[in-house]
């Protein structure tokens, strides 16, 4: 029998997520702070750039005017801009030098992918599955969201998503607390059945030391029970701790204000804090009359990047615009009258009004927030799920049924403070249609503790 070879083609889509995808993605979500210290350290970097600042940034606006031609020729002739040896020129000091920064837990992260036995297009993945996760160290977009932006199967994300799950701090990329202390005991090696029932459904009653409910649910011994809750408690339930995130900004700058003016509401976007970016045209005279191609590659390159900058801020400016558009526009009377009137709304709601992917919509509202009439609030805390009422059959926002949570609390007998049942009921004569767990749930994303640690004698 002979063999035969044969070529066959086959057709395959593949995303390259490339270097300006993931910035214009980090870009996207970043809040203004942070895009600040951002714009800061590029303007630094990359000498091409002009940035108009406002008020006390305005000196820097100066520093290109300062800079001499033949300087600029002598700093491009070294393929290590802004690391020359100190042999050749032991008493130059560049015009444009770097700003230290902290090292970041995504850098952190960054950093390990790099050095993966995997191919560049699953480091991609993993890349960009990494500029997804929030403060915490939790994945903030859900798998099957991210795997349709990039448009990868669902299994090539989970595969990336392990790969991810694997670095260092251990825990991170978890998508809830339950999966990042699995993740953990997984990484000790401790991992067993009844390890894994008590983190899936008694995490509760480990936080209330209900060690007889953990016992007489499982076939334990208290002293047992007791014994994996005290491991469960040495885990980690915020595997960023340690790294920084960016947490320690105590400002907020409002991207956005909501005002309403003869009498409709209009966006005024706060362009005040960021610079006004351009390029040097002193540059362009360096690529034209410069003979060195290698000092005129590196000028092309670095006008190049500072181009990108500026498109992906603009389009940061836009797709915020664009969200806040539709906000505002089924929110009328939230801004108009109070919080009570909040109605229930969705990321993916307005990502199909804007056609866009959900994650999209969550990156560009991340750590963000808009000045109205009644201070600074998050955009974020305006997207609620609805439950519908008994009565009229209309959708009423999770926010408002955690506001009545809080005003039955807060106007209850302290010697006898409210069970989630009466809660519950309360809430249902009010025609709000709640369960008593979800009343338990609502009430510890609050911050209001259980009624046996609320009793006061």
């Amino acid at each position: 029998m002979g063999m035969e070879l044969s070529f066959k083609l086959t057709q395959e889509q593949r995303l390259i997520l490339t270097q300006k995808m993931q910035l214009s993605i980090k870009i996207l979500q970043m809040s203004n702070i942070d895009l600040v210290q951002y714009i800061e350290r590029e303007y630094s970097e990359n000498p091409v750039l002009e940035a108009e600042y406002n008020n006390n940034y305005q000196e820097k606006t100066e520093i290109n005017d300062r800079i001499d031609y033949k300087e600029i020729i002598k700093y491009l002739e070294f393929d290590n801009y802004g690391a020359q040896s100190s042999s050749s020129y032991d008493e130059e000091v560049s015009p444009f030098m770097f700003i230290s920064s902290k090292k970041s837990l995504k850098d952190h992260l960054h950093e390990q992918v790099l050095i993966l036995d995997i191919d560049e297009y699953m480091k991609n993945i993993c890349d960009y599955i990494i500029e997804s996760i929030d403060s915490k160290g939790y994945l903030d977009i859900s798998l099957e969201a991210l795997s349709n932006e990039i448009n990868i199967s669902d299994d090539l994300a989970e595969d990336a998503l392990y790969l991810v799950q694997n670095l260092d701090p251990v825990g991170i990329g978890a998508r809830d607390l339950k999966e990042c202390l699995k993740i953990q005991l997984m990484h000790k090696g401790i991992l067993d059945e009844i390890l894994e029932v008590i983190v899936n459904e008694h995490l509760e009653d480990i936080a209330e030391n209900k060690y007889n409910n953990i016992a007489k649910k499982l076939g334990i011994s208290v002293q047992d029970s007791q014994k994996y809750g005290d491991l469960i408690k040495t885990l980690e339930p915020k595997p960023s701790r340690g790294f920084f995130t960016g947490d320690e900004e105590k400002f907020i700058i409002p991207d956005a204000e909501i005002r309403k003016l003869n009498n409709e509401f209009i966006i005024i976007m706060n362009e005040k804090v960021l610079p006004s970016l351009t390029i040097n045209p002193l540059y362009k005279e360096i690529i034209s009359q410069s003979k060195d191609k290698d000092a005129e590659s590196y000028v092309k390159d670095k006008i190049d990047s500072a181009m990108f900058l500026i498109k992906s801020i603009e389009q940061r400016k836009s797709t915020l615009h664009k969200v806040l558009e539709r906000i505002v526009d089924k929110q009328k009377e939230y801004f108009e009258k109070g919080e009570q009137y909040l109605r229930p709304m969705t990321l993916k709601e307005i990502a199909e009004e804007l056609d866009i992917h959900e994650s999209t919509v969550s990156r560009a509202i991340k750590e963000k927030y808009i000045l109205i009439s009644r201070g600074t609030i998050k955009i974020k805390d305006m997207f609620t799920t609805g439950i519908q009422t008994q009565g009229s059959g209309e959708d009423l926002a999770v926010i408002n049924i955690k506001n009545a949570i809080k005003e039955l609390v807060g106007a209850e007998d302290k010697s006898k403070p409210l069970s989630d049942q009466a809660i519950c009921d309360e809430l249902n004569k009010k025609e709000m249609n709640i369960s008593r767990r979800t009343v338990a749930k609502y009430r510890e994303e609050i911050g209001i503790k259980s009624s046996s640690k609320r009793k006061r004698f």
